[in-house]
């Protein structure tokens, strides 16, 4: 049997999933797969390995290899190793990224790229997979592709030196028949979004009625109207290509619970996890505001957690109570909910490489599994999908259920199940006579992840305590009928203090005021480099509309109080680059904005609700509040936007959005930037936001300089090399 290394480098279990795929597909087309995560690396040896190798590896961050490949990747980089240790190795590469990101596929770009200059080459061309349009696309003319080129591979009686594979044609210009330039590394993604498309949707005020008018017109086609559950011509008369089914490798035993209350710390983790309590809140915007903004106060005084501003850290949330009780009865297994569930391997499993998931705890009963372990909302993979194929019974259905998992279903996969946030529920209410066992279920649901969030204050300004500040995220799922949901943990989270953060509540505490703090577990997050300077001199410029202008808030603070304990030291100037909607509703951190309307440890309950400045002690945002700052000298230049507009007046803002607002003062900011040595962060939303700031700097260096925007690219990536241009951004 012809034998390959195939190593995986995963965050959420994509990778994972296709290099198992790769795995399974293997045997079929007279080969072997040593399958590992890259992390395990005293299962394997690149330096004496005389195999081929396959490597998927996903990316993470802001462009970061996943944490699992991090300690390889360090090893590689050892500018110690001789440049011809891998000549011996030939390899093919699949990237998996996210366009919406500015540093697209990075994290396999960089192993890539690193390979190259050890000697190692290729045998098949690298493929990039893009999770902005479907991984799919590329992912499944990549596998289809790769045993042409093993074959190729083994077979040439050339020598591997001369060998390299052609890539079928594929749906998708992210899929690369070159390898990659190492010049053009972290400037590659960029050059594809140099355009600006100004009809493009910066603000997402109409968004959740789009999504709803979107889902409710469907596909019409010949007077027919397709939808999740019926499909239309010519894809409801063909042929189909669908893939086998995943071998099943779990045996479930349930066994009755003798009665004993389950810990939440029980809940698998590889970081340490505090459980604090939240001991202030308060609502940054007004109540007819289009997003609500919640500023949450934890009191981690009595844990040995720390972080410095611009560190990220994670929530560790449960699943919504009623969706995992509707899982449960459509699974037929509400009254087995406090059943403990055992697990073991079938033994006649085709899956090779088989193990139980680490994520789910052992002897642990379902309801506990479904509320923390699972991720019961994830969107199902093609994979799930072929295997609940086999669990229906209706005609109809089955033939659907095969049609969105095939390779001429693509379209409608991406429509009605990726778009529409269809999860596992939604199907099996979407096809009633699909009744997956539980194993199944086990075997395809991923983890339940942590949510991040960043660290929106400063040790030094609230010792003890610990700030962030997150919008209540709604969203439409049109699955099968028209729902809006709220995000996983912002739901949850809004919900644990939404008795507080009513006007004139009554002071329901007890127990000293201490009894009714609700509590979230919390851990850390890899060290990031999204830190202030070491030398407080360097000028810096901040990026944050909406949220993202937490971090910015822990910055701002870390600095005052600097500047209290060296008066006179040389501090750089702090420009800050602000937007939001309206002025007068979502203007965070403008005054104090809203005061604390719960506070255990207070003598007295405060319930006051204002947006005017005020001396109240209990005020959270009495030493946050930009204007304050601004009057401090702490923040040199404060530059405000508002995509609705702004009154004449105290606030009047010539810009609409933050990268208009760093057109207009362009100047400064090359200056900043390229003379001065300065860094720049930013913070927020990567789908638009991001990118369009990106343009903007391309546009202020190529202008300000005098060089073609390619040349500013550059520019930028070398600021980036040097961790002077930074970004915190999510999708």
């Amino acid at each position: 049997m012809r034998r390959f290394l195939l190593l995986y480098a995963t965050q959420r279990g994509q990778a994972k999933a296709i290099a198992e795929e790769i795995c399974e597909q293997a045997m079929a087309h007279g080969f072997s797969a040593d399958l590992h995560c890259m992390s395990e690396s005293e299962k394997y040896n690149l330096k004496t390995e005389t195999a081929p190798l396959v490597v998927v590896v996903s990316t993470t961050g802001t462009g970061d290899p996943p944490d699992t490949a991090r300690k390889f990747v360090k090893e590689i980089q050892d500018k110690t190793l001789p440049p011809d240790v891998f000549a011996h190795l030939r390899y093919g590469l699949l990237g998996l990224g996210d366009s919406e990101y500015t540093f697209f596929c990075n994290g396999g770009k960089v192993i890539d790229k690193r390979l190259q200059e050890l000697g190692a080459q290729h045998f098949y061309d690298t493929g990039h997979a893009d999770d902005c349009v479907g991984l799919e696309l590329v992912v499944e003319p990549w596998i289809a592709g790769l045993w042409a080129a093993l074959t190729k591979h083994f077979g040439s009686s050339r020598g591997r030196e001369e060998m390299s594979g052609a890539l079928p044609e594929a749906p998708s210009a992210s899929l690369r028949t070159e390898p990659v330039q190492p010049e053009l590394l972290h400037i590659e993604s960029q050059v594809r979004h140099l355009r600006l498309d100004d009809s493009r949707g910066r603000d997402s005020e109409g968004s959740k009625q789009n999504a709803v008018s979107s889902a409710q017109s469907g596909a019409l086609i010949e007077g027919l109207e397709a939808t999740l559950t019926r499909s239309v011509p010519p894809l409801s008369q063909a042929s189909l290509n669908i893939p086998a089914s995943p071998p099943e490798y779990l045996q479930v035993h349930l066994l009755e619970s003798a009665g004993k209350e389950e810990s939440q710390s029980s809940v698998p983790s590889a970081d340490p996890v505090f459980r604090v309590p939240i001991s202030k809140a308060v609502q940054l915007t007004r109540n007819d505001a289009v997003k609500t903004t919640l500023l949450l106060e934890l009191d981690i005084s009595k844990t040995n957690f720390s972080y410095q501003p611009g560190d990220a850290f994670n929530v560790v949330c449960p699943n919504n109570g009623p969706e995992v009780q509707n899982l449960l009865e459509r699974l037929e297994l509400a009254d087995k909910r406090e059943h403990r569930v055992l697990l073991s391997l079938k033994a006649d499993t085709k899956k090779k490489g088989a193990a139980l998931p680490p994520h789910v705890p052992e002897s642990r009963s379902l309801q506990f599994i479904f509320t923390w372990c699972l991720e019961i909302r994830a969107v199902p993979k093609k994979a799930f999908l072929r295997a609940l194929v086999d669990c229906t019974s209706d005609g109809a259905e089955k033939r659907r259920l095969q049609e969105l998992c095939s390779k001429q279903g693509a379209a409608d996969y991406n429509r009605f199940v990726r778009d529409a946030s269809a999860c596992l529920l939604d199907l099996l209410v979407a096809f009633p006579s699909c009744r997956p066992p539980l194993g199944l279920v086990l075997e395809h649901l991923p983890k339940l992840q942590p949510r991040p969030y960043s660290c929106a204050s400063s040790s030094l300004s609230h010792p003890g305590k610990l700030h962030f500040v997150f919008n209540v995220v709604e969203f439409v799922s049109s699955a099968t009928t028209v729902v809006l949901r709220k995000g996983l943990c912002t739901g949850w989270l809004a919900a644990a203090v939404a008795s507080f953060l009513q006007p004139n509540t009554q002071d329901a505490r007890a127990d000293g005021g201490q009894g009714l703090a609700p509590q979230v577990r919390i851990s850390p997050r890899t060290a990031n480099s999204f830190h202030l300077p070491s030398d407080p001199s360097t000028p810096i410029i901040m990026v944050g509309p909406g949220t993202g202008v937490a971090p910015f808030i822990g910055f701002l603070q870390h600095r005052a109080k600097l500047q209290e304990q060296h008066p006179g030291g040389d501090f750089g100037a702090t420009w800050l680059f602000f937007g939001c909607r309206h002025q007068e509703r979502d203007y965070l951190f403008r005054y104090c904005t809203m005061l604390v309307l719960w506070c255990p440890a207070a003598q007295d309950a405060v319930n006051v609700w204002t947006l005017q400045p005020s001396s109240d002690p209990w005020s959270l945002c009495s030493r946050a509040e930009l204007q304050h700052f601004l009057k401090q000298g702490v923040l040199t230049q404060l530059k405000v936007s508002f995509s609705r507009g702004a009154r004449v007046g105290e606030e009047e803002a010539p810009a609409k959005y933050v990268q208009d607002n760093l057109r207009l003062h362009r100047q400064q900011v090359a200056r900043i930037l390229l003379r001065e040595g300065g860094c720049i962060y930013v913070c927020g939303d990567a789908k638009n936001m991001a990118k369009d700031v990106n343009d903007a700097l391309v546009d202020i260096i190529s202008k300000e300089v005098g060089v073609d925007k390619l040349e500013a690219m550059k520019t930028l990536a070398t600021l980036k090399e040097e961790k002077r241009y930074l970004q915190d951004i999510w999708s």
